[in-house]
């Protein structure tokens, strides 16, 4: 008995769907694929900074017992110390002590927090690079490849954050501008030109001297100004496709407004909106590490890209905190310009179309 074997139809490019074809564009485009996949990778490491860089212990074994320094607070006295303080795990007692009569200690790879400040260094500070610090510590003797690692994830979520912000800001105002014309895009002209015109720097130093610096506060007002530039991109799109065919047949068969700006309009203006979401990560990134290099970001001891840069000036001869920083905050940026610069070129409907 004969099996009948049907062979497999691949799917042409012209049988996909737009966002599919975009996506196969995107991924075809090298240097951009591979930007997005080392970015993401950063990010996910950078999330489990506490397993990465963290002056507590993983997993302790001591006298049979075992512990989770890094999600427990444990006093010197469970290691054989005097005080009910919390155990230093670089006091060269406390190593001594998880490390005989069996006891072991699995340490993360680099054995500092990003607050941690070494009593025991042997160093003034901020001290040169080191087998002790892979990349030197900085003015209060912290170690500046744990600081950059933390400040790194604060900028990205920081960066995302206000990405989501202005994206749902720019898009809403966008859509009711262009889709609705007449007297409202008017209005809502007239009150971007007004608004456009606030001087930000100042009032983010009004209001850093009135309320106590937090990152809530900066990310509430950096978003009350950086949703202006994707509405004028979003407002465009809506006034071509509101005069398309589909849309007119849409309200033939008695759909609403928000049905249509919903369902036809906006998945069909979304182009702009996606491929400015890199950049407008690399501008959140660059707005963040500007206000902390003015001193006008997130509060004092928050490990930050900007704080970094500032020591780095104040202390012209440590020059292994500005090198690594800046190098950090360049690769950063980056591929967060290939990563839009693949997605420019996949989404380009002219070179959707050869």
């Amino acid at each position: 008995m004969s099996s009948v074997v049907t062979p497999s139809k691949s799917i042409s490019p012209a049988q996909l769907s737009p966002s599919a074809r975009g996506w196969q564009r995107f991924r075809h485009n090298r240097l951009g694929f591979g930007s997005l996949i080392v970015f993401v990778t950063l990010f996910l490491l950078s999330l489990g900074a506490e397993f990465l860089s963290n002056d507590k212990p993983l997993l302790v074994r001591f006298e049979g017992q075992w512990y989770f320094p890094v999600v427990q607070t444990l006093p010197e006295k469970v290691f054989g110390g005097d005080f009910e303080t919390p155990a230093d795990y670089l006091d060269p007692f406390i190593q001594q002590q998880l490390k005989k009569n069996g006891n072991w200690a699995l340490q993360a790879p680099n054995p500092y927090h990003h607050s941690t400040l070494d009593y025991f260094a042997p160093l003034p500070n901020p001290a040169p690079p080191t087998s002790r610090n892979w990349l030197g510590t900085d003015d209060r003797g912290r170690d500046v490849l744990a600081r950059l690692i933390y400040g790194f994830r604060v900028s990205v979520l920081f960066a995302m954050a206000l990405t989501l912000f202005g994206v749902l800001l720019g898009v809403l105002t966008g859509a009711v501008q262009g889709f609705f014309v007449g007297k409202t895009d008017l209005v809502f002209q007239r009150f971007i030109e007004i608004w456009s015109a606030m001087p930000e720097l100042y009032l983010l130093i009004i209001f850093s001297a009135v309320f106590e610096p937090s990152v809530g506060l900066l990310l509430v007002l950096l978003s009350l100004f950086g949703w202006m530039g994707l509405s004028d991109y979003v407002r465009a799109e809506f006034l071509r496709n509101r005069q398309l065919d589909y849309v007119k047949s849409a309200r033939a068969l008695g759909l609403g407004h928000w049905q249509i700006i919903w369902r036809h309009v906006l998945p069909n203006s979304m182009n702009p909106v996606v491929t400015f979401l890199p950049f407008r990560m690399s501008g959140a990134i660059l707005a963040l590490t500007s206000l902390d290099f003015l001193g006008l970001g997130v509060p004092p001891g928050t490990p930050s890209l900007g704080e970094l840069l500032a020591q780095g000036k104040n202390n012209i001869d440590a020059w292994w905190i500005s090198l690594s920083t800046f190098a950090v905050l360049v690769v950063t940026l980056l591929l967060l310009t290939f990563m839009g610069d693949a997605l420019r070129d996949a989404l380009d409907p002219r070179k959707a179309q050869t």
